[in-house]
């Protein structure tokens, strides 16, 4: 493959009022007017390498680190800003959530990602079909409005699902099996990345006197706001569904020591009877009994009586 040809998933170039896709073989990010956008897919073995010639040392190795972790830093005049998107894909659950990544400056946004995001497909559906945020700062704004409402939707979802749960434990039903283990591993999954995505963008938010313009700061602190919302939801939840795993093994252990407690009475009322069968049954010389006819019946009316008096005298000092 030629090392000066890429294929980026999304490029265009926005020029005031005019909008254009970029079929260069090789883009570079100088704009002379408005911006470019420059979408890239990581396991394409070309992005490296045009990264790697055209960003910021520091900005590159952020851009194509395997693991990452939303963050928002100034570097050398730019941005590196990493956020995650819930995982709307075909077979996979939204929890695993997939990580974009950008290198942001006042003419240029790079992106990359190994997963589909569908927050930044819908800008670049929108942008084919000729509509396209008119700056840096518009673009940055509508891109974590996107994201975070597909994040919302989804907490949403986790949040009825613990209703429902709750609801069923309330009525003494059981849950279905690994239930309650698989909600709680989502809430903690979408947790672990939504916490530090709050301060990411509340950090994007918070820059004044860049690209950003006073209805798009505006937009963004929303966005954070709503970010900060998620993530005191998700707290809720999680505490709500421990409580919900504390109840189950409340009424499991409850159960548990109810049964144990039937088996021992059951079991000291047939304490005896075995002691009395057992000694009538041994096979020795001088048993009393053995030639008569109705030594069974007689054996066995007494055992009867005496279990009955037992049960009776359990009842009584309220043992059951």
């Amino acid at each position: 493959m030629d090392s000066k040809s890429i294929k980026p998933i999304a490029a265009f170039a926005f020029e005031g009022n005019s909008l254009r896709p970029i079929e260069d073989d090789w883009p570079n990010i100088d704009a002379v007017q408005g911006y470019r956008w420059l979408h890239f897919a990581l396991d394409d073995p070309a992005t490296a390498i045009w990264v790697n010639e055209h960003l910021p040392d520091i900005a590159a190795r952020a851009l194509l680190q395997s693991e990452t972790r939303p963050r928002c830093e100034r570097l050398q005049g730019g941005l590196i800003l990493n956020l995650r998107g819930v995982n709307l894909n075909p077979q996979s659950d939204p929890e695993d959530m997939v990580s974009l990544r950008m290198w942001v400056t006042e003419s240029a946004i790079v992106s990359a990602r190994l997963r589909k995001v569908w927050a930044v497909d819908a800008i670049r559906e929108a942008a084919e079909d000729g509509i396209a945020p008119a700056t840096v700062g518009q673009f940055l704004a509508e891109l974590t409005n996107g994201l975070t409402n597909r994040i919302e939707a989804v907490s949403l979802a986790l949040e009825d699902e613990t209703d429902e749960m709750e609801e069923t434990t309330s009525e003494g039903s059981t849950l279905a099996p690994d239930q309650l283990a698989k909600l709680r591993r989502a809430v903690i999954k979408m947790r672990r990345f939504i916490n530090p995505q709050r301060d990411a963008i509340a950090n994007l938010a918070a820059i004044e006197g860049w690209i950003f313009a006073p209805d798009e700061l505006a937009q963004l602190r929303e966005t954070s706001n709503r970010t900060r919302r998620i993530v005191e939801e998700l707290d809720a939840t999680r505490d709500r569904l421990t409580t919900i795993h504390d109840h189950v093994d409340a009424n499991r252990a409850h159960a548990l020591s109810r049964n144990s407690y039937v088996l021992s009475v059951v079991a000291a009322i047939f304490l005896p009877l075995g002691f009395l069968t057992g000694l009538f049954g041994v096979n020795v010389a001088g048993m009393p009994g053995t030639s008569a006819p109705m030594a069974f019946w007689l054996l066995a009316g007494v055992s009867a009586l005496l279990g009955i008096a037992l049960f009776l005298i359990f009842k009584f000092a309220k043992w059951l």
